[in-house]
This record gives C-alpha cells, structure tokens and sequence, in this order.
C-alpha cells in the first residue's frame, strides 16, 4: 500500500471518532499531522495505541517549540549588499493564527505495524503551561517530558517523578526558552580562597553575531 493511501486511511479513521474541536489534521511532507485540543490529548492518543486501525505502539519524541521570537531575526542586514549574507535572509510570514500562542508541544509518533508517523501539536499560552502527562500511555514520554519541564518549564499533570533532568541543582531558570540569554544569568568559577566553586554574575557581554559569507 502506497505511503499517501496509508495516511487517508489514519485520516479518514480518526475523523470517523473526533470532530474539528478535538484534532484537526492534515497530511505534510509524507506525515499526519494533528493539532489536538488540550482536553482531548489523552482520548486521542489513548484512540491512537488502541485502535487496531491505527496502533500507534510507540512515542517516538516529546518536544517542545517556543514561538516567542518567531519571524525576527536580530541580523543587521540594513547595509548589506545582494550578494552578501542578506541572501541567506527570508522574512517568514505571521498569518497562522495559532502563532498568538507562544509554545507548541509535539509529540512524534510511529505505527510500527502499519508504517504510519504522525506529529502531534498542542499549543498553549506563556501563563497556562500545564499539560496532561502520556505517561500512562506510553512509558517513553518519562524523560521526554521531564526535559520539556526543565527547559521549558512545561508541566505535565500526573507524571510519576516531574522534576529537572539536565540542569544544575537548585536551577530556577529554562534556558530553551527564546528569552533567556544565551549567556545565562550566572556563572561559575573555582575560589581559590574559599576552596570550593562559587557563582556569580554573568560578566560575558551579549553580543549578536552575524554571519559572514565565504566569497
């Protein structure tokens, strides 16, 4: 069965179980893609692993996007000539209306049996990051959302053990986020005199680098 023939069937499939309000889909570069309504999320995966039409048996990736700084850039393109860099710039349109929402988090599916992907998006606001866990559905989702939670500071309701993955102890910041700096807000040094490692304010200046062009 030819790739495209197998994604109308998923479609058409889930479409027969949820309205508009629940999932919306569409079919994008060889993947379904559905932007699921938060209160949905867990009958609509629940649908997708159990259905025997569908079976979708694995998480493959948790992820999650911040749009906050979508669109801009920080490039100081003014001066530059036609055949400089300013070739390699390209404004990006901002008419997708689900842009007013800041974060999108994706969940990348894989039917093993039926040779189907399919990319989920559940987009939420900067003040209401709360999102109910998959970890009852799919065990992978643990370190994937525990990740999302540390870098993003998105919290997944009812997951086992939600606290910070990767970064340092006693870490109050999400360094994902488009508005943390790349520098950080503090950094870290050995003293001498005190015999242990000390923190303190960032001293690097931020600065935008801009590329350049290899002629």
């Amino acid at each position: 069965m030819a790739l495209l023939e197998k994604l109308n069937n998923f479609l058409g499939v889930i479409r027969s179980r949820f309205d508009e309000k629940d999932i919306s889909l569409s079919i994008e570069h060889g993947e379904l893609v559905g932007i699921v309504n938060r209160d949905s999320l867990l009958l609509v995966c629940n649908f997708l692993k159990k259905n025997e039409k569908t079976s979708v048996e694995q998480l493959i990736d948790l992820c999650v996007v911040d749009y906050l700084t979508y669109g801009m850039d920080s490039w100081t393109t003014g001066s530059a000539t036609s055949s400089g860099f300013n070739r390699a710039r390209r404004t990006v349109g901002l008419e997708d209306k689900k842009l007013s929402l800041r974060y999108a988090v994706c969940y990348n599916l894989l039917s093993v049996s039926k040779g189907v992907r399919l990319r989920l998006k559940l987009y939420l606001d900067d003040v209401d990051l709360l999102v109910t866990t998959v970890t009852t559905i799919w065990k992978s989702a643990d370190w994937f959302e525990r990740e999302a939670f540390d870098l993003f500071g998105v919290n997944f309701i009812g997951h086992p053990d939600l606290r910070r993955l990767l970064t340092d102890y006693g870490f109050k910041h999400y360094p994902l986020r488009k508005n943390f700096p790349l520098s950080g807000f503090v950094e870290m040094r050995y003293d001498k005199n005190r015999g242990h490692v000390v923190y303190q304010p960032v001293t690097i200046k931020d600065r935008v680098t801009v590329p350049r062009v290899i002629r």
